[in-house]
């Protein structure tokens, strides 16, 4: 490209009458047209990069909340079984099958359970009062209870179960009448406070104990038959033996409580009243 400028140049000086003037031209700047070590503008060509593979990465495992460490002296349980306590110590969840009612939580006045219904169990009165009910499925669990006593030829009867506020009202103040604020605190609850309300407790007796609600009972055949099988079919004796410190009652030997089989089970076997249950109990 550079010698055809210069040819052009050379021409044009002729062709304009120059030409004397062509050994005034200083041809040292051929050089500038002949250089071949002059450097040209190359356009480089870019080159196109190979794609580079990616390492896979491995999928990262969701990460779950471990379950809560425990020991022998633990029991693990699900948070909606704890009982609720509102700032006045009345019982917010009621109809939690775990509900923990004693002298310290009530219940509320109006609490009426809605699935209360009568097992089919012999009793020992007639008629259709509302001792006879039980919610849903303490009473089935009731039937279970009574029909493997049967199966074993113990013969035992069902004598209170329900009680509303109202009727416990009533008994409590006879009592207190009756014995005094001292002696009927250590056998009957304050209204609110009773197990009875909860529907989920029942009085049990049997023939040789004349039917009554006594410490007798436990000492029966059929009260010791209770106490061994009970858990089997989710129920504990709520007020067991030398559990008056705990409990704030005095022994009851014929006051099932329906807890479920797990808790029962597990109960019976560390010979724990329910306070003493929740006490090690830890939520999920």
């Amino acid at each position: 490209m550079k010698k055809k400028h210069f040819s052009v140049l050379v021409i044009l000086l002729l062709l304009t009458g120059c030409s004397n003037q062509l050994d005034e031209v200083n041809w040292k700047f051929w050089e500038y047209f002949t250089n071949d070590t002059a450097e040209e503008v190359v356009e480089e060509t870019p080159v196109e990069e190979e794609p580079v593979e990616e390492e896979e990465q491995p999928e990262e495992t969701p990460q779950t909340e471990a379950p809560p460490e425990t020991n022998e002296n633990q029991y693990v349980l699900e948070e909606p079984f704890f009982t609720v306590l509102n700032e006045e110590k009345v019982i917010e969840n009621t109809d939690n099958l775990l509900v923990l009612v004693n002298k310290n939580q009530s219940l509320p006045t109006d609490y009426v359970p809605s699935d209360l219904t009568i097992p089919d169990v012999p009793f020992s009165f007639e008629g259709d009062y509302e001792k006879k009910y039980l919610r849903e499925a303490a009473a089935r669990a009731l039937e279970e209870l009574f029909a493997a006593a049967e199966a074993e030829n113990v013969e035992i009867f069902a004598v209170s179960g329900y009680r509303s506020y109202e009727t416990q009202y009533g008994i409590y103040n006879t009592y207190l009448k009756k014995w005094g604020k001292e002696k009927t605190n250590a056998v009957s609850a304050i209204p609110g406070h009773s197990e009875h309300q909860t529907g989920l407790a029942m009085d049990i007796s049997s023939r040789s104990a004349a039917l009554d609600l006594t410490e007798e009972f436990g000492e029966t055949p059929e009260g010791k038959w209770v106490k061994e099988h009970a858990s089997e079919h989710g129920f504990i004796i709520r007020y067991p033996k030398d559990g008056e410190v705990i409990t704030g009652y005095q022994y009851e030997p014929w006051h099932l409580r329906y807890v479920g089989k797990e808790v029962a089970a597990y109960m019976d076997e560390h010979d724990l009243t329910l306070e003493e249950f929740f006490d090690r109990a830890i939520k999920q």
